[in-house]
């Protein structure tokens, strides 16, 4: 089931990049669509939905990569939500610096990073047969 649910979420991510974006920005930024997106940020966006859809339907070694993966990078975002706003800043935006980000982001960032990681964890069970 979660491997369905992933699937459709890359091909929704693939399909409408820029929706992404809004919905994003919406979240944390304070004064959403005042900073300037990287060009390329969308064409980003589509790709990683196209990596997890692909992922989700072989379910082999890909996705059990991206699993690893996402659950790395939740335990990384739970316990150093600050470094989530140093990374994305640059990677979204053409002036970093000029980002306000949301007051809650901190807060969201850990409550993401744990439910990654939990969905990682329940993943692996699954792919052991516990």
């Amino acid at each position: 089931m979660l491997r369905q649910f992933l699937g459709a979420l890359g091909v929704f991510t693939a399909l409408v990049p820029d929706r992404i974006v809004d919905v994003f920005e919406a979240i944390a930024v304070e004064g959403p669509g005042e900073n300037t997106v990287h060009s390329w940020f969308g064409l980003m966006i589509r790709a990683e939905g196209v990596v997890i859809a692909l992922a989700a339907l072989r379910d082999g070694r890909l996705y059990a990569w991206l699993m690893n993966l996402t659950g790395i990078f939740g335990a990384v975002l739970c316990f150093v939500p600050r470094l989530y706003e140093q990374i994305a800043g640059p990677l979204v935006y053409e002036d970093p610096e000029s980002v306000e980000w949301n007051e809650h982001l901190t807060d969201g960032v850990r409550v993401i990073g744990a439910a990654y990681v939990l969905l990682a964890l329940f993943d692996r069970r699954r792919r052991n047969g516990e």
